[in-house]
């Protein structure tokens, strides 16, 4: 099997401090054969985009359960086209009100994945999009 894995990076951004969530992901996605880089706790939108651009990842998982969602995420996806990075899939997850999704698409995140969502169709949405 010559096929190159899927590199995902996961990012938690802003002052959120729970990680907990992210880490499952984190080790979900491993454990579905994907490369996964775990930035850590209260990562600025720029450190994000360009560690993703340093890494050369695929997608990059955002984790927000503080409500910043609307502020932070943005950002990456836009930063990351900016440096043309346009290739990279965003995704976003956590605490996230459905009234708040269709803006979050509109800006460049592909999707929302909200508190319940199983790890298997997160798994799952990337391998088809990929």
């Amino acid at each position: 099997m010559n096929e190159k894995r899927i590199r995902v990076l996961i990012a938690k951004a802003g002052l959120d401090g729970h990680d907990r969530g992210a880490k499952v992901i984190a080790q979900a996605l491993r454990d579905a054969g994907m490369e996964v880089i775990y930035t850590g706790l209260r990562q600025t939108p720029e450190q994000i985009a360009e560690t993703a651009i340093q890494e050369d990842v695929q997608v990059v998982g955002l984790s927000s359960l503080s409500g910043a969602h609307m502020q932070l995420f943005p950002p990456v996806a836009q930063l990351l086209r900016e440096h043309g990075a346009v290739d990279v899939l965003v995704i976003g997850g956590g605490i996230i009100p459905e009234e708040d999704i269709p803006y979050l698409k509109g800006v460049g995140i592909a999707e929302i994945f909200t508190a319940g969502t199983s790890t298997g169709d997160i798994i799952k949405y990337i391998q088809e999009r990929l």
